[in-house]
Protein backbone atom coordinates (compact mmCIF):
# COMPACT_ATOMS: atom_id res chain seq x y z
CA UNK A 1 0.00 0.00 0.00
CA UNK A 2 1.58 3.38 -1.01
CA UNK A 3 1.41 6.41 1.41
CA UNK A 4 -1.10 8.11 -0.89
CA UNK A 5 -3.46 5.28 -0.39
CA UNK A 6 -3.34 5.39 2.85
CA UNK A 7 -3.99 8.82 3.03
CA UNK A 8 -7.00 9.34 0.50
CA UNK A 9 -7.64 5.73 2.48
CA UNK A 10 -7.49 8.02 5.69
CA UNK A 11 -9.23 11.06 4.22
CA UNK A 12 -12.44 8.91 2.86
CA UNK A 13 -12.45 7.41 6.21
CA UNK A 14 -13.03 10.01 8.01
CA UNK A 15 -15.22 11.88 5.15
CA UNK A 16 -17.41 9.33 5.15
CA UNK A 17 -17.43 8.54 9.38
CA UNK A 18 -18.50 12.59 9.49
CA UNK A 19 -20.80 11.96 6.23
CA UNK A 20 -22.49 8.95 7.98
CA UNK A 21 -23.12 10.44 11.55
CA UNK A 22 -24.51 13.80 10.09
CA UNK A 23 -26.93 11.46 7.74
CA UNK A 24 -28.15 9.33 10.78
CA UNK A 25 -28.89 12.55 13.25
CA UNK A 26 -31.88 15.02 12.31
CA UNK A 27 -30.55 18.06 10.68
CA UNK A 28 -32.36 21.23 9.94
CA UNK A 29 -32.75 21.02 5.94
CA UNK A 30 -31.51 24.39 4.00
CA UNK A 31 -32.23 23.52 0.07
CA UNK A 32 -29.07 25.98 -0.91
CA UNK A 33 -26.56 23.69 1.39
CA UNK A 34 -27.92 20.61 0.03
CA UNK A 35 -25.51 21.46 -3.14
CA UNK A 36 -23.30 23.34 -1.44
CA UNK A 37 -21.35 20.33 -0.66
CA UNK A 38 -21.16 18.78 -3.73
CA UNK A 39 -20.47 21.78 -6.02
CA UNK A 40 -17.62 22.76 -3.09
CA UNK A 41 -16.29 19.07 -3.80
CA UNK A 42 -16.55 18.80 -6.89
CA UNK A 43 -14.44 22.09 -7.67
CA UNK A 44 -11.53 20.86 -5.56
CA UNK A 45 -11.47 18.10 -6.85
CA UNK A 46 -11.17 19.28 -10.50
CA UNK A 47 -8.40 21.84 -9.53
CA UNK A 48 -6.31 18.67 -7.29
CA UNK A 49 -7.15 15.90 -10.17
CA UNK A 50 -6.13 18.57 -12.79
CA UNK A 51 -2.76 19.33 -10.84
CA UNK A 52 -1.76 15.69 -10.18
CA UNK A 53 -2.43 13.62 -13.01
CA UNK A 54 -0.48 14.12 -16.26
CA UNK A 55 -1.15 10.66 -17.22
CA UNK A 56 -4.87 8.96 -17.94
CA UNK A 57 -5.19 5.67 -19.11
CA UNK A 58 -8.26 3.83 -20.57
CA UNK A 59 -7.89 1.75 -17.56
CA UNK A 60 -8.29 4.76 -15.11
CA UNK A 61 -11.24 5.99 -16.87
CA UNK A 62 -12.98 2.70 -16.94
CA UNK A 63 -11.99 2.61 -13.27
CA UNK A 64 -13.36 5.97 -12.27
CA UNK A 65 -16.38 5.34 -14.41
CA UNK A 66 -16.98 2.00 -12.04
CA UNK A 67 -16.90 3.77 -9.15
CA UNK A 68 -18.65 7.04 -10.14
CA UNK A 69 -21.59 4.32 -11.01
CA UNK A 70 -21.67 3.02 -7.60
CA UNK A 71 -21.27 6.31 -6.06
CA UNK A 72 -24.02 7.94 -7.88
CA UNK A 73 -26.39 4.94 -7.45
CA UNK A 74 -25.75 4.49 -3.42
CA UNK A 75 -26.43 8.78 -3.24
CA UNK A 76 -29.31 8.71 -5.31
CA UNK A 77 -30.92 5.46 -3.05
CA UNK A 78 -29.65 7.77 0.10
CA UNK A 79 -31.84 10.70 -1.90
CA UNK A 80 -34.42 8.24 -1.81
CA UNK A 81 -34.43 7.13 2.02
CA UNK A 82 -34.29 10.32 3.00
CA UNK A 83 -36.27 11.11 5.96
CA UNK A 84 -38.51 14.70 6.40
CA UNK A 85 -40.17 16.24 9.68
CA UNK A 86 -41.10 18.98 11.67
CA UNK A 87 -39.00 20.48 14.56
CA UNK A 88 -40.91 21.31 17.32
CA UNK A 89 -38.73 24.34 17.79
CA UNK A 90 -37.29 26.47 14.81
CA UNK A 91 -33.30 26.16 14.79
CA UNK A 92 -31.17 29.48 15.13
CA UNK A 93 -32.11 30.12 11.32
CA UNK A 94 -35.79 29.78 11.93
CA UNK A 95 -36.08 26.46 9.88
CA UNK A 96 -38.33 24.10 11.42
CA UNK A 97 -37.91 21.57 8.32
CA UNK A 98 -35.09 18.75 9.34
CA UNK A 99 -33.84 15.40 7.32
CA UNK A 100 -32.48 12.49 8.07
CA UNK A 101 -31.28 9.55 5.62
CA UNK A 102 -30.86 7.30 8.97
CA UNK A 103 -28.11 4.14 9.68
CA UNK A 104 -29.23 2.39 6.25
CA UNK A 105 -27.62 5.81 4.57
CA UNK A 106 -24.33 5.06 6.73
CA UNK A 107 -24.40 1.77 5.64
CA UNK A 108 -24.54 2.66 1.70
CA UNK A 109 -21.43 4.69 2.67
CA UNK A 110 -19.56 1.62 3.86
CA UNK A 111 -20.45 0.28 0.50
CA UNK A 112 -18.98 3.53 -1.36
CA UNK A 113 -15.81 3.08 0.87
CA UNK A 114 -15.35 -0.55 0.50
CA UNK A 115 -15.61 -0.17 -3.81
CA UNK A 116 -13.27 2.77 -3.73
CA UNK A 117 -10.22 0.64 -1.25
CA UNK A 118 -11.03 -2.05 -3.85
CA UNK A 119 -10.59 -0.59 -6.89
CA UNK A 120 -7.95 1.42 -5.52
CA UNK A 121 -5.56 -1.66 -4.70
CA UNK A 122 -6.92 -3.38 -8.08
CA UNK A 123 -6.06 -0.52 -10.09
CA UNK A 124 -2.73 0.01 -8.32
CA UNK A 125 -2.28 -3.46 -8.90
CA UNK A 126 -3.08 -2.44 -12.76
CA UNK A 127 -0.81 0.32 -13.06
CA UNK A 128 -3.99 2.46 -13.36
CA UNK A 129 -2.80 5.76 -10.88
CA UNK A 130 -6.04 7.98 -11.45
CA UNK A 131 -7.88 6.81 -8.67
CA UNK A 132 -5.13 7.12 -6.27
CA UNK A 133 -5.70 11.11 -6.93
CA UNK A 134 -6.67 12.73 -3.87
CA UNK A 135 -8.73 14.97 -6.76
CA UNK A 136 -10.63 11.67 -7.68
CA UNK A 137 -11.64 10.59 -4.05
CA UNK A 138 -12.95 14.35 -3.65
CA UNK A 139 -15.05 13.89 -7.30
CA UNK A 140 -16.55 10.71 -6.90
CA UNK A 141 -18.08 12.17 -3.33
CA UNK A 142 -19.17 15.16 -5.35
CA UNK A 143 -21.02 12.86 -7.02
CA UNK A 144 -22.65 10.89 -4.57
CA UNK A 145 -24.14 14.08 -2.73
CA UNK A 146 -24.73 15.72 -6.03
CA UNK A 147 -27.09 12.52 -6.86
CA UNK A 148 -28.46 12.57 -3.01
CA UNK A 149 -29.11 16.49 -3.61
CA UNK A 150 -30.96 15.85 -6.66
CA UNK A 151 -33.35 13.27 -5.35
CA UNK A 152 -33.51 15.32 -2.02
CA UNK A 153 -34.56 18.82 -3.92
CA UNK A 154 -37.36 17.16 -5.69
CA UNK A 155 -38.70 15.18 -2.21
CA UNK A 156 -38.48 17.81 0.23
CA UNK A 157 -42.37 18.43 0.87
CA UNK A 158 -44.48 21.20 -0.65
CA UNK A 159 -45.82 22.43 2.67
CA UNK A 160 -42.61 22.71 3.98
CA UNK A 161 -41.03 24.80 0.92
CA UNK A 162 -42.56 27.95 2.22
CA UNK A 163 -41.37 27.71 6.16
CA UNK A 164 -38.01 27.43 5.17
CA UNK A 165 -35.70 30.30 5.22
CA UNK A 166 -33.64 30.44 1.65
Amino acid sequence: MTAQLLANTVVGIVLVGFLAYRQATWRSLDPARVWRTPIVLGVVGVVVLAQSVAVVTTLDVLLLGVEALVSAAAGLAMGAMTRFRTAPTPDDHGRTLQARTGWAGAGLWVLVVVVRIGLDVVGGHLGAHLLTSTGAVLLVLALNRAARALVVDQRIPHTARGMMVR
